[in-house]
């Protein structure tokens, strides 16, 4: 059975696979290229920063050595500490407590997912959410 973590790293592939066939994108045309939701796209970068296979230059995503460390590696700190803090919260409560941007949280949620140290699970309400715990 496919996890949510599996799904960040299937969607890595695939940004990863568009960037390497189209060349350096925007984020919104790397979402329609992928067919990708936000939540999706950004747990997604999060996991290739982490591997060190994209990086962002002029507003562009492209394959190459990261230069996204400093910012999502500082902030899935934040969101490590405040789920050590917490127990099982969601991304939003999250972004909150550590006082971050839910873009940054979810791309901080795909760098610590690459490096296997979260669970992840879908909640549903009026907006898909998604609850995190440390492993």
């Amino acid at each position: 059975m496919k996890t949510l973590i599996d799904e960040f790293g299937w969607n890595a592939g695939k940004i990863w696979k568009t960037l390497d066939t189209k060349g350096p994108l925007k984020e919104e045309a790397l979402r329609q290229n992928t067919q990708l939701k936000g939540d999706e796209l950004w747990t997604a970068i999060g996991w290739l920063a982490r591997e060190g296979k994209i990086c962002r230059e002029n507003n562009m995503y492209k394959l190459g050595q990261t230069n996204l460390t400093p910012k999502i590696g500082t902030d899935a700190g934040k969101v490590w500490n405040t789920v050590a803090k917490q127990g099982e919260v969601d991304i939003s409560t999250i972004a909150k407590l550590a006082q971050i941007t839910e873009v940054d949280a979810y791309t901080a949620l795909g760098w610590l997912a690459r490096e296997n140290k979260v669970k992840c699970q879908k909640i549903k309400s009026k907006e898909p959410k998604i609850k995190v715990t440390l492993k």
